[in-house]
């Protein structure tokens, strides 16, 4: 029942931003707009889109790398399956598929590789507010005063996500000097629990902060550091290409701003992001910008169509190669809510019959609990 009524609300958010993106456009003027774009423009928003994936799985390799040895193929399948997930799947369920395939493959820790995604989007946010704080320096005089009340906003979410990511990194850099002494704290809910229940969390929570290594190597976090900087700038390229193709003009640093609002609208657990980046984008094109409503919504469809229609096509087919089908990915999706095992357990995951890989099998054994990343 919970998981119907989450679906539910889910849905209902999902149409009522699509109904809010939606509500002053006429759809006919939408298509002609479509039907105008610069091919050219989107053909090469394509390519860059595409390009990120490989910088996302490269900087994946520098954060994974003190758990353990990873192959780059492996880290770009399992990050093109996870943005694939997050694409079908409410509640971002591809953050939580991704590090458990890969620890699969590799055999690495489940809990260790999980905690190298939430590094990733601290790395993330904190690149994108970098770019955003550049943006101060470079926008053009008048774009503050275009919308006084929708620029305020922004700046107040941009200082409140900027000291949210501060003090994440902080917590992140404490938790990864001490994961045996931190397991031995955790240890002590044994009070209050079951003796195994304590030590399962004692072990998940010295797992995790031994996944957060690369904070004690600087010589690598200061490389997933550097790379963050091309991967966002590639997306803010896509951004303002199809804006261009759009015929909707303004200076590339624009981009920063209409990407800090898209990170906004894709933070809603919606499926793909449907409806709150779409509202992203046409609320920041025409606030700033001064595009007419329904170039914005056209541009909003296929840059939304751009970012996340291909790679979901491509995970689909590493699904499939890897042995994977939907029920499959839904599977591994609700290992978060339970107990997740390491890389020497097996989970219940349904197979394709006919996919067959050299990789590490997923057959209908119990899961281990122990080390789980749930």
């Amino acid at each position: 029942m919970r998981i119907n009524l989450r679906t539910a609300l889910v849905l209902l958010l999902t149409i009522l931003l699509v109904a809010l993106f939606l509500r002053h456009a006429n759809l006919a003027d939408v298509w002609r707009e479509i039907r105008a774009a610069r091919m050219d423009l989107l053909a090469a928003t394509l390519i860059v889109t595409l390009t990120t994936y490989v910088v996302r799985a490269f900087r994946w390799q520098y954060l994974l790398r003190p758990i353990g040895p990873t192959r780059f193929s492996h880290a770009f399948e399992a990050t093109v399956i996870g943005f694939a997930a997050t694409f079908l799947l409410p509640a971002r369920a591809g953050e939580f598929i991704r590090p458990y395939l890969l620890a699969r493959w590799e055999r690495l820790s489940a809990t260790a590789s999980f905690a190298t995604i939430i590094l990733e989007r601290l790395f993330d946010l904190v690149t994108v507010l970098l770019l955003f704080a550049l943006f101060f320096f470079l926008f053009e005089p008048d774009v503050a005063a275009v919308d006084p009340r929708v620029f305020r906003a922004v700046e107040a979410g941009g200082a409140l996500a900027g000291a949210g990511a501060a003090v994440g990194l902080v917590l992140m850099f404490v938790l990864a000097g001490h994961p045996e002494r931190l397991g031995r704290w955790a240890l002590r809910v044994e009070h209050v629990v079951p003796p195994r229940i304590a030590h399962v969390f004692s072990r998940f929570v010295r797992t995790f902060a031994e996944g957060l290594g690369v904070m004690r190597q600087p010589a690598e976090l200061v490389m997933a550091l550097v790379l963050s900087v091309p991967l966002w700038l590639s997306i803010a390229t896509g951004i303002w290409l199809v804006s261009r193709a759009f015929h909707i003009t303004y200076d590339f640093s624009g981009s920063f701003l209409v990407m800090a609002l898209l990170v906004v609208g894709v933070s809603v657990p919606t499926p793909g992001a449907v409806g709150g980046f779409h509202e992203a984008y046409r609320l920041a094109v025409t606030s700033f910008y001064a595009a007419p409503n329904d170039r914005a919504v056209g541009a909003a469809i296929v840059l939304h169509a751009l970012s996340f229609i291909p790679v979901t096509l491509v995970g689909i087919f590493f699904m499939a190669r890897s042995g994977l089908n939907l029920q499959g990915v839904r599977t591994l999706a609700r290992v978060r809510e339970g107990p997740a095992g390491d890389a020497g357990s097996n989970a219940g995951v349904a197979r394709a019959p006919s996919a067959e890989r050299t990789l590490p099998s997923f057959s209908a054994a119990p899961v281990d609990t122990e080390g789980s990343a749930s």
